[in-house]
């Protein structure tokens, strides 16, 4: 299995940024697809999830701002991130849960400032 997240970048505030992830290889269901950040000197954390049944959950701090969305049929994970701010600068991961394993894709940097 690997995962491909794509769509990081440099925005201002208050601006919106789609990120994107492809898995591929042996993805079976149920399975839950989420996108986790990383800010420097901090720990991992999770942003958004969401299970091939169509459940979503947010972290508090990204509610009524991001959207996770997902194509089951092309294997894919979005994150629509609007009113974004400075403190959403991270990198960010896609991670992919199924049969008791997990698999992440490699970073995005999403930088927001002006």
């Amino acid at each position: 299995v690997q995962l491909q997240a794509s769509g990081g970048g440099l925005v201002q505030p208050g601006g919106s940024l789609r990120l994107s992830c492809a898995a591929s290889g042996s993805i079976f269901r149920p399975n839950a697809m989420g996108w986790y950040r990383q800010a420097p000197g901090k720990q991992r954390e999770l942003v958004a999830a969401s299970t091939s049944g169509g459940s979503t959950n947010y972290v508090d701090s990204v509610k009524d701002r991001f959207i996770i969305s997902r194509d089951n049929a092309k294997n894919m994970v979005y994150l629509q991130m609007n009113s974004l701010k400075p403190e959403d600068t991270a990198v960010y991961y896609c991670k992919l849960n199924q049969a008791y394993r997990s698999y992440w894709g490699q970073g995005t940097q999403v930088t927001v400032s002006s």
